[in-house]
């Protein structure tokens, strides 16, 4: 028997705080999850969110999928209602998906006091619905809602609707830890308890976990490892509080440490891609120290660190990174040693192996850089112009050399701010004096500065501040504080980050903006 990998981000992923997907964002989450090999996709509630009702009727017409198959989500019928006349169920049937997830209470207290019901009717509302549903073609996964903390207080309730739902022709009977609080050790003890007490193999099981105790990845393995054959989880573990497990790291965690694999051969390379993709359509920024995707989770800080990576990739990390479709960074700081910068010096296609004398200099420059405030593990442009500085040959040409800069911040009348700054270089044997305007003293710099390169480099039109960054350095203080600012610059086909540090704000800036178009410059012309 194969296992199944589900994938619930458009249903309980969507209910993170702050994420609220359009019917074309859905849809095109759906096909990057086709992409990444998922068996299943949990599109939403139809009949309950207008929204559902509208993607499941697209889907039909407009995803073509390779691997999963689209499964609408929704209740059992209501307390005191014939299942042929729920139209709730009827919007199920309606989604026209080969398969359906079934919600049911597990619980017996949540019977009692949220459905106020009788355990009885429960089951009879469990038993109807799945057997109305699979007469109809239907495939059919029960969710047991608190099925774990029912199951603590009442364990002959849970394993009688564990067992109504089997018997009806569920496919999988999910066992869902909806409030979080299990831990590995008695996620075991509850599916062995369970099959020993109704007869029934995990094989026939399901998980399902929220991750209000950082442990819903570990209760899924441990679920897995106990025999169940179906996992349900989210892409980045997006959800409801802390979140679900994350979909990401139990499948890379089963097919690379546990040797199961549970999706298509060549898929597990599209991770890193699929977990930013979706970020990217949820406008959460992806999380860098993520297990597996994170642009951090294979990036080595400390010079011990490094002298081995150097000898062996593997001694540090604990699988290739290209396997789940990531790679490995070598973090420049003070903490680095010789190995940190030849390796990171190579990794921008700079080799110090020859150059000792270099690396020497690379690497006591570093260092004292790094103790007056400067950071180079984010701004790997500055890093390269840094060391190419040292190379014999290989600095790169200045664009200009500076006379003066001024900047003005003026308040108007009519209470708008605007700055204004004028500069003074040298470019080619020329002096040129230019001034512009901007929103702040920053972009107006970055303006008049341009304006007076243009002539000379036309192709600083392609390039654009996108981002830019002020952190007030720890240990100092007050207006005289040392600050340090990061600009992203983007430019034809790729971006790069450089820094600037100094006391005054302009300064740091000004040192960011000069590394950010003598780097681009440079790039353009290689």
């Amino acid at each position: 028997m194969t296992y199944q990998v589900y994938d619930t981000t458009l249903r309980d992923g969507a209910q993170r705080e702050g994420i609220s997907y359009s019917v074309v964002d859905k849809l095109a989450v759906a096909r990057l999850l086709d992409e990444f090999g998922v068996g299943f996709i949990e599109g939403g509630w139809p009949g309950a969110v207008p929204k559902d009702t509208e993607f499941f009727r697209r889907a039909r017409a407009e995803l073509d999928l390779r691997h999963a198959v689209l499964v609408a989500f929704g209740a059992t019928r209501r307390a005191g209602v014939a299942v042929t006349d729920d139209p709730q169920v009827r919007a199920l049937l309606d989604a026209e998906t080969p398969a359906i997830a079934l919600v049911a209470k597990a619980d017996l207290r949540h019977v009692e006091r949220a459905l106020r019901t009788t355990s009885a009717e429960n089951l009879a509302m469990i038993h109807d619905t799945v057997s109305h549903l699979v007469a109809q073609g239907r495939r059919v996964f029960v969710d047991g809602e608190h099925f774990f903390d029912g199951y603590r207080a009442d364990p002959a309730y849970g394993a009688a609707v564990v067992e109504t739902a089997l018997a009806a022709g569920a496919e999988r009977m999910v066992l869902c830890d909806t409030n979080g609080g299990m831990l590995p050790s008695q996620v075991t003890a509850a599916i062995d308890d369970l099959t020993g007490r109704i007869g029934v193999g995990p094989e026939r099981l399901g998980i399902h976990c929220q991750n209000d105790t950082a442990c819903a990845v570990a209760n899924t393995i441990a679920a897995v490892e106990a025999g169940v054959r179906h996992f349900q989880g989210t892409a980045n573990g997006y959800g409801e509080r802390p979140g679900n497990a994350d979909l990401f790291a139990i499948v890379a965690n089963l097919q690379l440490k546990l040797g199961i694999p549970v999706l298509p051969e060549g898929c597990l390379e599209q991770m890193v891609r699929v977990s930013h993709a979706i970020a990217e359509i949820a406008n959460i920024a992806p999380d860098t120290h993520q297990a597996y995707v994170g642009a951090a989770a294979f990036a080595h800080k400390a010079g011990l660190h490094a002298s081995a990576i150097k000898v062996d990739p593997l001694l540090y990390n604990h699988v290739d990174p290209t396997v789940v479709g990531n790679d490995m960074r070598i973090l420049v700081t003070e903490m680095a040693g010789r190995a940190s910068i030849e390796l990171k010096s190579r990794e921008l296609g700079l080799d110090l192996a020859g150059q000792p004398e270099t690396l020497s200099r690379v690497t006591r420059r570093v260092k004292e850089l790094e103790a007056g405030g400067w950071s180079f593990e984010a701004a790997d442009a500055s890093f390269e112009l840094l060391v190419r500085a040292e190379m014999a040959g290989n600095a790169p040409t200045k664009p200009f050399a500076l006379e003066s800069y001024r900047v003005l911040v003026e308040h108007r009348e009519d209470g708008a701010v605007v700055s204004e700054a004028t500069v003074k270089i040298r470019v080619r044997g020329e002096r040129v004096i230019a001034t512009a305007e901007g929103n702040g003293p920053v972009n107006a710099l970055d303006e008049a500065l341009r304006v007076g390169l243009a002539r000379h480099y036309p192709e600083l039109r392609e390039f654009e501040l996108a981002d830019y960054k002020v952190r007030i350095l720890e240990g100092s203080h007050g207006t005289g504080a040392v600050t340090r600012v990061l600009v992203e610059t983007a430019g034809t086909g790729r971006d790069w980050t450089t820094v600037g540090v100094h006391p005054n704000v302009v300064e740091a800036s000004w040192h960011a903006l000069v590394d950010a178009l003598t780097y681009g410059l440079a790039r353009a012309h290689v």
